[in-house]
């Protein structure tokens, strides 16, 4: 009886320890979390079509924007979020074509 009180309690004790080191988030996605809440409220960036990579502090950012500015500050922004190491821009301007009238 005594063994079976020590394998449950050992049981319980490892339930336990997983769900902490469960809960526990990497560096990387403090970083990612980081970054991409930066792009969402900057006012040129907005965050959309920019999608995100974190792999040891190294962030890369990928997708479109419609303008050069919008690549740059992106850029500046994750370059100045905590944690981040390096960036990577592959970021595309896609330049949206001008609907002239009567076209």
């Amino acid at each position: 009886m005594r063994t079976v009180t020590v394998l449950v309690v050992f049981a319980i004790l490892m339930a336990a320890c997983q769900a902490a080191f469960a809960q526990k988030r990497s560096a990387d996605d403090e970083v990612y979390d980081r970054v991409r809440q930066r792009l969402a409220a900057d006012r040129d960036v907005k965050g959309g079509g920019i999608d995100v990579d974190v792999k040891d502090g190294v962030v890369t950012l990928r997708g479109t924007v419609r303008e050069d500015k919008q690549k740059t500050r992106a850029e500046h922004i994750a370059r100045k979020t905590k944690g981040v190491k390096q960036v990577v821009n592959q970021l595309v301007v896609e330049l949206v074509p001008t609907h002239t009238p009567g076209s």
